[in-house]
């Protein structure tokens, strides 16, 4: 198939979560024989940090101006199979017209759909137009459960799917380097709904725990922030060294924004990132997380600061590793980026046939 995709970004994974889905998926899908042309807007936060400028994997055309691109958005478009929108694309509005004038399948895929969910409920988004939503043959969520009922039964979509975050198994395993070794680390960008929960998660059992080595990794963070002592900084961490950071740490945390908390199934690229490297993970809990990983025997879900410090401080080695490996074995067999692409495939596969089935047992949820 020819995929013709309009993104985000897939050449910058500063500060945001879009690059490294669209990486894991758009290179399996390649694997599996299609080949990919996707469209990307020149913004300056990215121009300045590309650290996958020129993929191998897809043809990637990064532009300053929509009119710029028009004529080639036609072509691709005219022979493409499928068209893929994603959300936050800067000219959604645009992309989706030109989308719904042509041949192909016609694809939303939304990464961050309680936010989307949330505009559509106040008549919009900048990127998606509530009255356009119905026009696609099938929508892609990042959130499985009640989400997807809403989108179709509410806003009209004629199939809401979930096609969760996934990882490349090539690019993230066990790969410790000395220079992350940690007792727990914690990796994201700053988000102010997310600070409280790092405060109590990571900061104060940092403060509690001064002969333990705490690292956070992400930009974005206030200079007002006072971090312990023992928590050593890193602004921005290259993903070609995210699986030495994660594989490095005794323990990593998750912590999920307000909006997914709310919404539920809602599992974070870098929830599953880090398992697949082996390390056990410390997590706030929401609506659906025990779907994607068992509570106690692949995650650890503490009640309280009193509970982290516990697991830092007096959990035994064999049963820290013990947890990890769960965890990698069990997103080894259901969130690899290779299980996407064959979900993507069955899905638009099924729309050629005009006979779309449902592609996740999690859709089930919808209906209940």
């Amino acid at each position: 198939m020819k995929i013709v995709i309009f993104g985000l970004s897939i050449t910058s994974a500063w500060g945001n979560g879009h690059a490294t889905t669209f990486r894991a998926l758009v290179r399996a899908l390649r694997k599996r024989g299609h080949d990919i042309v996707f469209f990307e807007r020149n913004q300056e936060w990215y121009a300045s940090n590309r650290d996958l400028p020129s993929p191998d994997f897809c043809d990637v055309r990064v532009y300053t101006a929509w009119s710029e691109i028009l004529h080639s958005v036609r072509e691709e478009l005219r022979t493409a199979d499928v068209a893929l929108l994603g959300s936050y694309f800067p000219d959604g509005i645009e992309a989706a017209r030109e989308i719904f004038e042509s041949r192909a399948v016609k694809a939303f895929y939304d990464i961050d759909t309680p936010i989307t969910l949330a505009k559509l409920r106040e008549g919009g988004a900048e990127y998606l137009r509530r009255e356009d939503v119905s026009g696609f043959d099938v929508y892609f969520s990042f959130t499985g459960g009640p989400a997807l009922g809403e989108l179709e039964s509410r806003f009209g979509v004629q199939l809401a799917v979930p096609l969760y975050c996934s990882f490349d198994p090539d690019q993230y395993y066990f790969a410790p380097l000395q220079e992350y070794a940690c007792d727990f680390s914690y990796m994201g960008t700053y988000a102010a709904d997310r600070q409280q929960k790092i405060e109590t998660m990571f900061c104060e059992p940092a403060r509690r725990l001064l002969s333990k080595n705490f690292i956070l990794a992400g930009p974005q963070y206030p200079e007002h922030i006072r971090w312990p002592k023992n928590v050593r900084r890193i602004i921005h961490l290259n993903p070609r060294w995210h699986a030495s950071f994660y594989s490095s740490s005794l323990f990593t945390l998750n912590v999920t924004r307000e909006e997914m908390v709310a919404a539920g199934y809602s599992p974070s690229v870098r929830l599953f990132e880090a398992a697949a490297c082996g390390t056990a993970i410390i997590s706030d809990n929401w609506p659906g997380l025990d779907t994607f990983l068992q509570p106690g025997l692949e995650i650890l879900l503490p009640q309280s600061t009193d509970d982290v410090v516990t697991y830092v401080k007096d959990m035994d080695e064999r049963e820290i590793r013990r947890i990890g490996r769960n965890a990698q074995d069990r997103v080894l067999a259901e969130h690899t980026s290779q299980v996407r692409a064959r979900e993507f495939e069955t899905c638009v596969s099924n729309k050629f046939t005009g006979a779309a089935t449902r592609v996740h047992a999690g859709l089930s949820l919808a209906s209940n």
